[in-house]
């Protein structure tokens, strides 16, 4: 039987990534994963410019892509988007790799290669680490989900491009079209 090796937040911060290779840690797994395509990343950032340009204009925090965000002792996952509010911010070293806290809002761009319990895992690591809402939208399907968190498990609803993702709580006055952004990828 084969035995894992597994890393410390520290080793983890100390890989050098080669060239189309993205890591993440999962458990203190080293989970590695191909870049993303070109289709997923017109999607994000579609997300990122549109979060950003209401995050700034109304002072709510800060948006970033592909950062990495330590979830836990053992766990860092690099979010396609994620927004953190100002309050949750202060105090945070921005400059550390990686940014010791879950983001307020998870964005996922669901890519072919990824795995549906490896996306059940990684939603739960962001609403167990203190993420106030996780979406993820499968382009190839146009529908869309949005996880949050409950006391006995994560509350999910589904859409499809017809409808329009808000977080009235955490983000007044930001919709997203859903339509709009499925757009991106055709």
């Amino acid at each position: 039987m084969a035995t894992k090796t597994l890393l410390t937040i520290e080793q983890y911060a100390a890989l050098d990534e080669p060239a189309g290779v993205r890591y993440e840690l999962s458990e203190g797994e080293l989970i590695v994963t191909p870049s993303p395509s070109y289709f997923h990343n017109e999607i994000r950032d579609e997300f990122n410019a549109r979060l950003r340009a209401f995050v700034k204009k109304q002072k709510l925090g800060g948006v970033t892509s592909e950062t990495d965000m330590q979830l836990a002792d053992d766990v860092v996952r690099r979010p396609d988007v994620a927004f953190i509010s100002t309050e949750r911010l202060r105090g945070i070293d921005r400059r550390k790799v990686p940014v010791p806290l879950s983001p307020d809002l998870v964005i996922e761009i669901v890519s072919e290669n990824d795995r549906a319990d490896d996306l059940i895992l990684k939603v739960s690591q962001y609403l167990t680490a203190g993420a106030r809402a996780v979406w993820l939208f499968y382009p190839n399907t146009r529908l869309a989900y949005r996880y949050v968190p409950n006391k006995l498990e994560p509350e999910v609803r589904s859409a499809d491009a017809g409808h329009v993702f808000e977080e009235p709580e955490m983000l007044p006055g930001f919709s997203l079209p859903l339509a709009e952004i499925f757009a991106q990828g055709a």
